[in-house]
């Protein structure tokens, strides 16, 4: 059977050639138009990622999207990072598609990361399924998916290769790197991998490392993959990917997305039907949902890279003195945001991050915003972060042009 993984995840390894700014759209009102997915193609050996395991990875493809354009000065550069099952499409629409990318609600013309002002990047990370390297990808050795063979990968290791992409474009310094749950680690890891390189970061509703209760929720998940007969230890691209362990673990990652109240708004205990059947049959709605957004999920992601990303996120860890070393002295912003209902990623955790920063004595801005919609806010409460973002990136904005000093 020729190819399998190939219908599932479309992980092209195309043209290298680095991305133009936007092109120009004129609908709808306030999107970025109509955009493309571009490759960055790490070429040689000598390019090649050095993991923190202590293994290589070369030949590396990192697919990324622009939207905005570069201002001479290379002063309006804002990375923004992805979500766990995220891509690099983040704003703006596909030629031809209906649906726009994941953070539209939040980048172009006049949205809080404003296009009309700054060059936004967001490029998905390597170990994904949507255009960068990972498990799916084919090993230039062995012509054929990596599955297993594939590197363990750390936050650090996603850092490097996008270090890769951002040298390639010219930027020496980045306005602002942003996002949300893993996002947000990326975010962090930036400020501890390349401070000087990141003149603000906006880590959204996430953590300075797991808790046992986060590492146990991936590691359920891990095991309903692995548990699939069809998973075959990662080596399922020619026979169709476990697709039922992966569903059972998208279920359980998308109830702690939500809130207990918003559950109790969308769902409450309405039944599909008018009485039960007395089956195992989803008579709840609640059920129906779980298994429509698992069903779904598995069109869209790959099992072996959920092991590998869930797993980066488990050894992600930047507490005491790893995000900021002690001593050592940082001009990087921070505004930290957290959502009162996520328990996926509680408030205290963003607050841990901010007595962190201000016990090194950095510029942390904290805020944490009134909402029921748990985890998910930081896709959803757009009207609240909308203004934060922006007065913070203004400011930002203002104090790296050349003439700020005077």
């Amino acid at each position: 059977m020729a190819n399998l993984w190939q219908r599932h995840f479309e992980n092209k390894i195309p043209d290298p050639t680095p991305a133009p700014a936007t092109e120009p759209s004129e609908d709808p009102p306030g999107s970025a138009g109509i955009v493309k997915t571009h490759y960055f193609r790490l070429a040689d050996a000598h390019d090649a990622i050095r993991l923190e395991s202590g293994l290589t990875l070369d030949q590396v493809t990192l697919a990324y999207e622009t939207y905005g354009t570069l201002n001479p000065e290379k002063t309006n550069a804002i990375l923004i990072e992805h979500a766990f099952s995220g891509d690099a499409h983040a704003a703006g629409f596909h030629e031809g598609a209906s649906t726009p990318g994941w953070w539209d609600t939040m980048i172009g013309p006049g949205k809080a990361f404003d296009t009309n002002r700054y060059f936004v990047i967001c490029t998905n990370v390597i170990g994904g399924c949507k255009g960068s390297t990972g498990p799916s990808s084919i090993d230039p050795e062995t012509k054929k998916p990596y599955g297993l063979t594939f590197p363990v990968i750390t936050i650090a290791d996603m850092v490097e290769a996008q270090r890769h992409l951002i040298d390639h474009l010219g930027l020496s310094r980045l306005l602002c790197v942003a996002g949300g749950s893993m996002g947000g680690m990326l975010a962090l890891q930036w400020v501890a991998s390349y401070p000087e390189r990141v003149r603000s970061s906006i880590p959204i509703a996430t953590t300075l490392h797991h808790s046992p209760q986060q590492i146990a929720l991936d590691e359920v998940g891990r095991q309903a993959i692995m548990a699939d007969p069809a998973w075959a230890k990662g080596d399922y691209y020619e026979t169709g990917q476990p697709e039922r362990g992966l569903a059972v673990a998208r279920m359980i990652g998308h109830i702690t997305y939500m809130s207990a109240q918003s559950m109790e708004e969308k769902f409450s205990r309405k039944l599909k039907e008018k009485n039960y059947s007395f089956s195992f049959n989803a008579d709840f709605e609640v059920e129906g949902y779980l298994r429509y957004r698992g069903d779904n999920f598995v069109k869209r992601f790959d099992a072996n890279s959920y092991l590998y990303i869930t797993k980066a996120m488990d050894y992600f860890d930047l507490s005491g003195d790893k995000l900021i070393p002690s001593g050592k002295t940082i001009d990087t912003r921070f505004l930290v945001l957290a959502f009162q209902s996520d328990w996926l990623y509680p408030a205290p955790q963003s607050q841990e991050i901010v007595r962190v920063l201000r016990g090194q004595n950095v510029d942390a801005s904290y805020c944490e915003i009134a909402s029921t919609y748990g985890h998910d806010a930081f896709l959803l409460e757009i009207d609240e972060q909308t203004p934060l973002i922006r007065h913070f990136l203004e400011k930002t904005f203002r104090d790296a042009q050349p003439d700020a000093s005077r």
